[in-house]
């Protein structure tokens, strides 16, 4: 009868596969926790971005509401209170367009895909065609 041993440290085939096998479930649970860490970190990223655009939208409410209200004001009476509620207005306007510019900015920096762990998932692969390498 053959041996069940691959070599002669005492392992046979079946214990070799196990083995393979638990290595393989560990490294494939390792790529999720990665993909998941990724993934964590890019919806930080994008929830703060959403809210610099929120940001401005609010921004460009308020730009709306006073501007209004200055128009009201210098058409009815030109007096300085509407001049002054006017540049407040604009200056709500200038912070809106820096929120907007900003948060635009910052939400196409964001990432949907996990890099490093579809870079790993590749190794992997590759080491699974050639595991002597």
């Amino acid at each position: 009868m053959p041996s069940s041993r691959v070599d002669g440290t005492g392992e046979s085939l079946g214990d070799l596969v196990s083995e393979l096998t638990g290595d393989l479930s560990k490294l494939m649970r390792q790529e999720l926790e990665l993909a998941k860490a990724e993934l964590r970190q890019e919806a930080v990223k994008a929830g703060k971005a959403t809210g610099m655009l929120a940001g401005a939208g609010f921004a460009g409410y308020m730009t709306t509401v006073l501007i209004s209200l200055a128009l009201v004001f210098a058409l009815g009476a030109v007096m300085p209170l509407g001049w002054a509620a006017l540049i407040v207005g604009a200056v709500w306007g200038v912070i809106g367009l820096v929120l907007y510019t900003t948060g635009r900015t910052r939400l196409r920096a964001v990432n949907p895909k996990p890099e490093r762990t579809v870079e790993t998932l590749k190794e992997d692969a590759e080491w699974a065609k050639h595991p002597t390498k």
